[in-house]
């Protein structure tokens, strides 16, 4: 796979990537979501600001919403076996195999190849949790900025205070959380070209609109903080 073309991609039957390319130079940042199918509001998020319009000041923004769209149709954490599709977790076939009968195992080799010739300087994967964060319950995730190296990265720090200046209520606070799984895609991709790895973590004891409204705002940030996409206070996130 070459470096994409501004435009719209289709990268596997059903999967497409939005490439936008901004006038000004600047680091590319990568967004996706759906790669869990019945984590939902981060694929909302995505088709909204696509809709509203979401584009670069600077650099080289790529968007894919739904990564894995036979689960997020069936609104499941990975596709019930059927065809080619073995009922395989995505996120834990990074890099991947081209030549695998498995569809998750092809799949994940597309994504790893993007990755690898656009060489993003943030990948940001946006996923939900049903159980709320507290750092005595390992694993919990919800409203948590996850990352998998050492030390943290400052973008982390820095969205996390962002996110809390604003939040609609305590209960929305939100935490950053140093979980690193070698297995998953994020780290993968990370180990592969060192950019900056995020995964994004909504409470599900949120209603849907409330989680798309919060997966709106802490993308909207992170691009803002890596140079991509500048976010003004008060701007409908």
């Amino acid at each position: 796979m070459a470096r994409l073309s501004a435009g719209l991609h289709e990268l596997a039957p059903n999967v497409y990537a939005h490439v936008f390319d901004a006038n000004a130079p600047g680091p590319t940042a990568l967004v996706q979501a759906g790669i869990h199918g019945d984590e939902i509001a981060g694929v909302h998020a995505l088709e909204e600001l696509l809709e509203d319009g979401l584009r670069p000041a600077r650099g080289r923004l790529i968007v894919v919403p739904v990564m894995n769209p036979a689960a997020y149709r069936a609104r499941v954490r990975a596709c019930p076996p059927r065809g080619d599709w073995a009922g395989l977790d995505l996120n834990r076939q990074f890099p991947g195999d081209g030549a695998a009968p498995e569809r998750e195992k092809r799949l994940a080799r597309t994504f790893m190849d993007l990755v690898l010739d656009e060489r993003p300087a943030m990948v940001c994967t946006l996923h939900e949790s049903q159980k709320r964060y507290h750092p005595e319950v390992k694993p919990s995730f919800g409203q948590t900025l996850v990352y998998g190296v050492d030390p943290m990265p400052a973008t982390i720090g820095r969205v996390v205070d962002r996110l809390n200046a604003s939040r609609a209520s305590d209960e929305e606070h939100w935490a950053p959380q140093h979980y690193p799984v070698a297995t998953s895609s994020t780290e993968v991709i990370v180990d592969a070209i060192g950019c900056l790895g995020i995964c994004v973590e909504t409470w599900m004891g949120f209603d849907l609109a409330r989680r798309v409204a919060m997966q709106r705002e802490v993308v909207r940030l992170l691009l803002d903080d890596v140079g991509v996409l500048p976010f003004s206070p008060g701007e409908q996130a």
